[in-house]
């Protein structure tokens, strides 16, 4: 074994995909790309890591709602140009070419290009470590989408692309899953 600098470890434990979260203040809409997220629990909480860096932000504390999107590989070079430029000075969903949907629950949009969207309210702040707790209000997913691999950012620049889906281990795994 070799000794890994403790500066990095981020880079070894990078949790799940990379998310487009869309917010809105008054009328104008946004989208911020996340890259640290976790499942909190089997009650659709989860965790985002955010804060004032992003232009979304202040509209995500102000209106305590938003959108989690699961963009596809597809759109993945959209994804992190999104997340390389400030709402502050544009429009996300105009500039890349993104559709906008009305929501049921909350006032900031779905994405329709995404595999799926999550309309969320914030149910907590932890501000020593800028983490956003989410509880899932409704959720949606996009049949018609072809593409299905997500990706996941390795916290260097680089992505890794969702692979081989396995399924034949589930039967050893039934008891420990929720119903449904």
């Amino acid at each position: 074994m070799k000794e890994f600098p403790l500066s990095k470890v981020f880079t070894l434990i990078e949790p799940g995909p990379v998310l487009l979260v869309t917010t809105v203040s008054g009328r104008r809409k946004n989208i911020m790309t996340i890259s640290w997220s976790t499942v909190l629990d089997f009650n659709a909480n989860f965790a985002i890591v955010t804060g004032s860096w992003n232009h979304s932000f202040e509209a995500l504390m102000t209106t305590r709602e938003c959108v989690v999107a699961v963009p596809a590989v597809d759109l993945m070079e959209k994804v992190v140009d999104i997340g390389a430029c400030s709402g502050a000075d544009v429009d996300k969903f105009k500039k890349f070419g993104l559709t906008p949907k009305k929501a049921r629950d909350v006032k900031a949009p779905l994405i329709a290009e995404c595999l799926a969207n999550i309309e969320c309210r914030v149910a907590d702040y932890i501000e020593a470590h800028s983490i956003v707790i989410l509880s899932a209000e409704r959720a949606w997913i996009n049949p018609d989408k072809t593409e299905k691999r997500t990706f996941h950012a390795v916290g260097d620049g680089t992505f890794i692309v969702d692979g081989e889906h396995v399924t034949s281990l589930r039967p050893r795994m039934i008891s420990k899953l929720p119903p449904a």
